[in-house]
């Protein structure tokens, strides 16, 4: 494969009041955040100027078991370019898959652990679907 990772897709931690966490980065650093799922930086691709393309910021609940197996207060999303293969790829290179990829309206997802032992998920994005989700949501506007 030529192409794995191709941006960051997301960054995701654990915080014990996700609400207020929201709340002070966006009056103090301008992160907004519409809804329970964080910020959102929309950016253009080099590639493709006139797609637009978003990163997510979002604390999540302390409690939360969606970073597991991982022990880590954090997990990153990267963006890739064709899931299926690269999960096939990594498999044979040895490095753990975590979990079943997901398909939804807006990309596929699947999960790795890296040598640390830290979660990390990748996402084939669908673009215009995700857009239209949060068009106008963007803390980058």
């Amino acid at each position: 494969m030529k192409k794995r990772v191709t941006g960051i897709g997301g960054i995701f931690f654990k915080s014990q009041d996700p609400k207020g966490t929201r709340e002070w980065y966006n009056k103090h650093l301008g992160i907004q955040c519409p809804d329970e799922h964080g910020g959102m930086f929309e950016w253009q691709k080099t590639s493709k100027p006139e797609e637009t393309a978003f990163t997510i910021w979002s604390p999540f609940e302390d409690k939360t078991e969606y970073f597991e197996p991982s022990k880590k207060d954090f997990m990153f999303n990267y963006r890739v370019e064709n899931l299926v293969e690269l999960l096939k790829v990594l498999k044979e290179e040895g490095v753990e898959i975590v979990g079943e990829m997901q398909e939804f309206e807006y990309g596929k997802f699947g999960w790795i652990l890296d040598p640390e032992g830290n979660k990390v998920e990748l996402w084939e994005p669908i673009e215009g679907p995700f857009s239209e989700m949060y068009k106008g949501k963007s803390t980058s506007e």
